[in-house]
Order: structure tokens, then sequence, then C-alpha cells
């Protein structure tokens, strides 16, 4: 009996310990990803990838019913 309390024990203890780093970790990543900008402007060589047109009212129904947006 007193084996079986000593290995649940041991198990408990190995199961808090992993759990807290994974916590620790958890945590860790997310201070470093929360002061990451995400949305800033571009900076260096960068192209601008889509541009908007001036189309006419049944172009833009025209591509509206194509793509089903």
């Amino acid at each position: 009996m007193k084996h079986l309390i000593w290995d649940t024990l041991k198990v408990f203890v190995i199961f808090i310990t992993c759990t807290c780093l994974f916590y620790i970790g958890l945590r860790y990543m997310h201070t470093e990803y929360e002061q990451f900008h995400r949305y800033d402007p571009p900076e260096g060589p960068s192209v601008k990838v889509f541009e908007t047109e001036d189309d006419s009212f049944f172009d833009r129904l025209n591509l509206f019913f194509r793509l089903g947006e």
C-alpha cells in the first residue's frame, strides 16, 4: 500500500511540474507576441498588391456574381 501511494505521489508531482512549466511557457510566448506589431506598414522595397480601380456599377455587379462574394 505504501508503494502505491508513493508512486501516485510521484506521478502527481511530475504532472503538476509539467503543467506549471507548460503554463509558464505559454505566458512567456504571450508576452513576446503581445509586443509584436503585426499591422505596421511594411518597410523596405515592398510592392502594393491590391489596387482599386474605378469600375462601373455593372462591372462590379458582374464580378460579384462571378466570384460569389
